[in-house]
């Protein structure tokens, strides 16, 4: 079958690997109708995590028909038509149990190889490095789907692959986002970044109830794109994002911030950009939370500072604005099951339909690798990426 694969920084291609198989009466085998590039591909793409080998198959945003189905999956059969969540979940361990889907204790086949990163194994990952589990990724035309009766929404045929694409991860990442804000009438609340989950982070943010959403990007499209969902805009480029939040707020600050940008961020706000810089250089790191710090200086005094945007190693924060203003963190890869089903009620009923984030399709994945570049440097107004590897 034809797959995106990785091959090193910068390095995409698309090429033949061989099809999934049945490991485990768990599993079933999907043909991928839709997929998507995500933000988070970008730092596969520009070797920001570590332990990806060369043919690593890519992409965790995907859905499709079931083709197959091991013995001991009474959940789904041939013909099922079902989006596939970016984590792994067994259903069974004390995590799942208590709704921490992204925390499984058992889907991560190089668990140990995580814990020597960061404690504890969290839950595997399609497509996203051997120490989330080395999991083939849905950038193909098949995926095998491990705990596939558990890791899975099925979907109605109402809706087009398009509208319900994006409840495999971007969907329910800006959701969680605007939930751990912890909204209340009348909140403000600070996105930074409005590429794909920003985009339905400030809209997740006014259907929770937000009344005012302050967005900061600098690339015009998006920033049109976050207008007019009722954003009032901030191009960082400008350089007075702290300035400025203080006067659109009256210098009250938000209530809450989201930072969906992550460990590759860019800083222009003289004060953000002072502080990390100073941080910076009294550690050694790959990433550049240039976002996340303004975010924490934006914040206002008792706030929430929550955080979708992927962080994989050491990021030196400014833990002296966060602890002395009392901030509290909310953060952690999506638990998508505990979102996947009541989105797709709100998109059924029309509140919202995710393919607006759409501007780029392709419908064969030869396309894939320049799509990857596209995206990455923001061209022709490049905001989101949908693929049909079948056509």
């Amino acid at each position: 079958m034809k797959a995106l694969t990785w091959h090193g920084k910068g390095d995409i291609r698309c090429e033949s690997v061989p099809d999934p198989k049945i490991e485990d009466g768990r599993d079933a085998i999907i043909k991928v109708t839709a997929c998507a590039i995500c933000g988070s591909d970008l730092h596969l793409m520009g070797g920001f995590v570590p332990t990806m080998e060369s043919g690593d198959v890519l992409g965790h945003e995907c859905m499709g028909e079931v083709v197959e189905v091991g013995r001991e999956n009474s959940k789904l059969k041939v013909g099922d038509r079902i989006v596939v969540p970016f984590t792994i979940c067994c259903g069974e361990c004390r995590q799942c149990k208590w709704g921490n889907w992204s925390l499984c204790e058992r889907s991560n086949r190089n668990g140990k190889l995580q814990a020597e990163q960061f404690g504890y194994p969290g839950a595997g990952l399609f497509g996203y490095s051997h120490v989330t589990g080395g999991y083939a990724g849905g950038q193909a035309e098949y995926i095998r789907v491990p705990y596939a009766d558990v890791t899975h929404l099925k979907v109605p045929e109402s809706l087009t692959d398009e509208q319900v694409l994006f409840l495999s991860d971007i969907f329910p990442t800006a959701w969680m986002a605007a939930e751990n804000c912890e909204i209340k009438p009348g909140d403000t609340i600070a996105v930074w970044g409005c590429g794909p989950v920003g985009q339905l982070a400030i809209r997740s943010c006014f259907l929770l109830g937000a009344k005012r959403v302050i967005a900061i990007d600098t690339v015009p499209e998006r920033l049109a794109l976050a207008r007019e969902a009722g954003a009032e805009t901030i191009d960082y480029a400008e350089g007075k994002v702290q300035e400025t939040i203080i006067e659109l707020t009256k210098g009250l600050g938000p209530d809450a911030v989201i930072e969906a940008v992550g460990m590759e961020s860019h800083g222009a706000d003289t004060m953000a950009q002072s502080l990390t810089s100073n941080i910076m250089s009294h550690t050694i790191s790959m990433e550049r939370p240039f976002a996340l710090n303004q975010a924490i200086l934006a914040c206002r005094p008792g706030g929430i500072v929550s955080v979708p945007g992927v962080y994989v190693s050491f990021s030196p924060v400014a833990m002296g604005a966060f602890m002395n203003k009392a901030l509290t963190m909310k953060t952690g890869q999506t638990h998508m099951l505990r979102y996947m089903e009541p989105l797709l009620r709100r998109i059924e009923k029309g509140e919202i339909d995710p393919s607006f984030v759409i501007t780029h399709r392709a419908t064969s994945l030869e396309d894939g690798p320049d799509l990857y570049s596209t995206f990455r440097d923001k061209k022709d107004g490049c905001v989101k990426v949908v693929m049909r590897p079948h056509g």
